[in-house]
């Protein structure tokens, strides 16, 4: 199989989506990919197991992706062997009225993980610079006092938006949270296969929608604001990984091996040390313990 790195992914210069594959080819069977992701999955969640001992750090994961990317179902595979309490997984549809009711970060830090936890978010805060620009008008429905027509939803509000966003994850990653974000990148054509997919099988009719059409006719107009995104917001402490997503398995077995290797290097996440006056009795405890039986 071959070998991956989380420095292959990362982007740390400027990216050009129009570049970059939306295909990695592992050199090995989708079956291999697949027993391989579960040896990976088994560790993260030793690794979380001791996070959550410790409690001294959250790990937050971010997904994003167009309509069909496997959000969900990456979800599903990567976080498998999870103790249940160990991972929260929060999707952020159309805000609420009370949502609008409060600034567009607030539902997002509502539900961050708290230390010794992972934290999904799939869709993110980064809605609030994707959906909404693309469909700008979304933005009067905050009700922000500066913002009176679309016109107001220009070039300086969406600088100040992104500034808003990156000293929101700088603030949480000096605060002991471990923030990766992943954009699952697929092409067109593969989209246009995966709604098929859902038209065909009746099993899948349902996360259909005609809407779906709709955006896809902005695909291009998505992909700018997504490149602009991840170019304004990949830093050091909340890095962005373009994720080749044609084959969900390979994109899979990727996030995961890049969470992986990056969690292992934080040689301090390791089970608390048990304190003096318990360790010495260990033996006496156990001792007391065998007797009642």
């Amino acid at each position: 199989m071959k070998k991956i790195s989380a420095e292959e992914f990362r982007v740390s210069s400027k990216i050009n989506l129009k570049e970059v594959s939306t295909n990695y080819d592992l050199k090995v069977s989708e079956k291999k990919i697949n027993k391989e992701l579960e040896s990976v999955r088994i560790k993260l969640s030793s690794i979380q197991d001791a996070m959550y001992a410790q409690g001294k750090y959250a790990v937050l994961v971010c997904l994003q992706g167009m309509d069909t990317s496997g959000k969900d179902s990456l979800v599903r595979e990567v976080f498998k062997d999870f103790n249940a309490q160990g991972v929260e997984v929060h999707s952020f549809k159309v805000p609420t009225e009370l949502e609008l009711g409060h600034d567009y970060l607030w539902r997002h830090y509502l539900v961050l993980p708290v230390r010794g936890k992972f934290g999904v978010f799939n869709r993110t805060h980064y809605e609030n610079v994707l959906v909404t620009r693309v469909h700008p008008g979304y933005i009067l429905s905050e009700n922000i006092p500066t913002v009176n027509s679309v016109e107001d939803v220009n070039d300086a509000f969406w600088d100040k938006r992104f500034e808003q966003i990156n000293n929101f994850e700088k603030h949480l990653s000096e605060n002991g949270t471990i923030i990766f974000k992943f954009f699952l990148n697929i092409s067109k054509e593969e989209q246009r296969q995966r709604l098929l997919r859902r038209l065909e099988k009746q099993e899948k009719n349902w996360k259909f929608s005609a809407g779906d059409l709709k955006e896809r006719k902005l695909w291009d107009k998505y992909q700018d604001c997504y490149e602009d995104a991840i170019n304004r917001t990949s830093k050091p402490h909340a890095p962005w990984y373009n994720i080749p997503a044609d084959d969900k398995s390979t994109a899979r077995y990727i996030v995961a091996k890049i969470m992986y290797d990056t969690l292992n290097t934080y040689t301090d996440i390791k089970y608390p040390d048990v304190d003096d006056d318990l360790k010495s009795n260990l033996e006496l405890y156990k001792q007391q313990l065998e007797k009642e039986s």
